[in-house]
């Protein structure tokens, strides 16, 4: 099960990824890349989640096949996951939605800045 400390690695293992604190008086770690949000979490929060962007499809589709995933808390509920860490996904699963919505964010960059990344679905 991932700790607090494992998804902070997560996420920041990845190319031009970043931690931020935007929302002044708050926990809220955000994680960006090309300075858009990818997953945000209260990182002392009991139970851990962290909310992840999400193809609007899948994520309904997870939705109705995991209880720990919800709509996006105080997000847009089409494209973002609130995902609860507590155990009952694997970390496997967690990382791949993780990895997902950085991918999301990156596609949706200009160009020069996913060159920039050397991101590798980069066209």
């Amino acid at each position: 099960m991932l700790d607090a400390n494992a998804l902070r690695t997560a996420c920041l293992d990845f190319n031009g990824a970043s931690e931020e604190f935007p929302f002044p008086g708050s926990e809220v770690s955000a994680f960006k890349v090309g300075g858009k949000i990818f997953a945000l979490s209260v990182l002392g929060g009991r139970p851990l989640t962290v909310s992840l962007k999400c193809d609007p499809e899948l994520a309904q589709r997870l939705r109705a096949a995991h209880p720990e995933v919800v709509p996006g808390y105080h997000l847009n509920k089409r494209h973002w996951n609130t995902v609860s860490l507590a155990g009952g996904l694997t970390d496997r699963m967690v990382l791949d939605m993780i990895e997902d919505s950085y991918d999301l964010v990156v596609a949706s960059l200009p160009r020069a800045q996913r060159l920039a990344l050397d991101w590798p679905g980069q066209k």
